[in-house]
């Protein structure tokens, strides 16, 4: 039996900036499947673009997620993809070609846009 990861993600490991907390509160507040239980945050390899880092919904925690947990809503990690989000902050941006969620200051070495690949956009959690 895996012995169950329980850590708390602190501000500093990644931030969320009263925008996002507000979109996030939003767009949670809409979920209407009981079953979901967080935000769940990723990274991707990217290719020749680096990571990709996007959103979507989850139904479940995994023995190897991490959580950052706000007042209306949670926010599930893998310890693996923390690794390239350690000093991240995710903004929410308005901008006239779409709104979308941003990821400022993600790990250099990754080369990664800061782009979300899910929320913000169709189809997306935002």
């Amino acid at each position: 039996m895996t012995p169950e990861f329980k850590y708390q993600i602190s501000d500093s490991e990644l931030a969320l900036t009263p925008s996002a907390k507000t979109k996030f509160a939003e767009v949670w507040k809409d979920v209407k499947d009981e079953n979901i239980e967080a935000v769940r945050v990723y990274v991707t390899g990217g290719g020749c673009g680096g990571m990709t880092y996007g959103m979507t919904f989850t139904d479940r925690r995994t023995e190897f997620d991490v959580v950052k947990s706000e007042d209306t809503f949670d926010i599930y990690i893998d310890i693996f993809a923390l690794n390239y989000l350690r000093g991240a902050k995710i903004d929410y941006e308005i901008k006239p070609s779409g709104n979308t969620f941003i990821f400022h200051n993600v790990f250099e070495s990754t080369g990664g846009s800061g782009m979300c690949g899910g929320c913000g956009s169709a189809g997306g959690c935002g």
